[in-house]
């Protein structure tokens, strides 16, 4: 009997160049069988993040060679820089400018809600809702809003904030000796972080007293930091730009001495729990203890200076012309009570947290650059240093 349907030779024959049904053989293989094969065929996305890896391993490196070259084209440009000379606290001062100014700016946004939040609790329910809101009104530039006198006046008050510490911290140190320094230590970082804060707040009270009006009013009552300036001056007199140092003195000066002494005690107890001394670290290790000592010792800042944060932001925002420091400050205390002392707490923690590790991390970074030691880890006093 016939077949029903043609076969494949008789439709082969039939259509010749068009189609064919026929399976092809297999080419021969010119690829050996191995199992090194398979995988980087089957799993080539895991290829190209290996490749990825691979690439950014080499960037980071490279990346590192430079910043070397950098560095030890910086130390000869320089010359050697003898701790506590001169060229040394040029050196912390310009360090503490670039930590201070550049990380203050960058949390510009976070500084924009928080101030607003502190002069009416009412305005936004939560960070996110206030960036959109600014940012539908005002658009990007508006989430900015008062970025250049922060840049202005926190890295004048970290030129002065670092600089003056170490400056302060061997005066003192040289006042009380050697043995007495070691053993009263603590003591020793909260005088000098003291005496650095009171004269850095001196620089950056005019460009706070900027930021926070620029910050809490809508729209914002100048366009610029010196015209804010100008503003102030013009109805106030150069008092008006200095309103809120008291309560800038209050705010910062026990934030700074918390940031500097536990910074020193952390530093200093994280290195005891290590097998090695500092010394013996390379400097990626010790910037990173650097970032996380600045990080807990941020934390306990924010807590010690919110209360007077709030009150700097509703001076500077509500104090009247010619009203007394004191009336101004019960008056707005028994509008806020204490209870709104701690508006924004949470917000400032994070901010504060971060700021404060990227603070000393840049710091100590740029100290290694020119090739000084990072900050704490105190040396042992000079008995037990004979005895060892």
């Amino acid at each position: 009997m016939a077949p029903l349907f043609p076969t494949t030779a008789i439709l082969q024959d039939a259509f010749p160049s068009q189609v064919s049904f026929a399976r092809p053989a297999p080419a021969p293989s010119t690829v050996p069988n191995s199992t090194y094969v398979l995988p980087s065929r089957r799993f080539s996305a895991w290829s190209a993040v290996d490749d990825v890896r691979s690439k950014a391993g080499m960037l980071s490196t490279e990346a590192q060679k430079e910043i070397a070259k950098a560095s030890s084209a910086a130390q000869a440009k320089t010359g050697q820089i003898e701790l506590y000379s001169t060229k040394y606290y040029a050196a912390c001062t310009f360090g503490g400018l670039i930590a201070c100014g550049l990380t203050h700016t960058a949390v510009t946004p976070l500084d924009l809600v928080k101030c607003r939040r502190q002069v009416d609790p009412k305005m936004y329910r939560g960070n996110v809702e206030a960036w959109g809101k600014i940012g539908r009104a005002e658009g990007v530039r508006g989430i900015f809003t008062g970025w250049a006198p922060t840049f202005f006046g926190y890295s004048a008050q970290g030129a002065f904030k670092y600089g003056g510490y170490e400056f302060f911290k061997k005066f003192y140190s040289d006042l009380a000796g050697e043995d007495a320094a070691y053993r009263y230590k603590t003591a020793l970082y909260l005088t000098a972080s003291a005496s650095a804060e009171l004269i850095a707040d001196v620089a950056l009270c005019p460009f706070e007293a900027v930021k926070v009006r620029m910050q809490t009013t809508i729209p914002p009552f100048a366009s610029s930091t010196f015209g804010g300036i100008s503003i102030i001056t013009g109805k106030e007199g150069t008092a008006g730009l200095y309103k809120g140092l008291y309560p800038l003195w209050g705010r910062q000066i026990p934030y700074t001495m918390m940031k500097f002494a536990s910074f020193e005690t952390i530093v200093e107890a994280i290195y005891g729990q290590m097998p090695k001394k500092k010394s013996e670290y390379g400097k990626g290790v010790q910037t990173g203890v650097s970032f996380a000592g600045g990080y807990l010792a941020g934390i306990l800042c924010a807590i010690v200076s919110h209360p007077a944060d709030v009150m700097v932001s509703k001076l500077n925002a509500n104090r009247q012309p010619g009203e007394a420091f004191g009336g101004a400050t019960s008056r707005i205390y028994k509008d806020i009570g204490f209870s709104g002392l701690w508006n924004g707490l949470v917000l400032r923690i994070v901010m504060i947290g971060t700021l404060t590790s990227f603070q000393w991390g840049i710091y100590d970074s740029f100290k290694v650059f020119m090739g000084l030691p990072t900050t704490g880890g105190a040396a042992p006093p000079p008995k037990q240093t004979a005895n060892l």
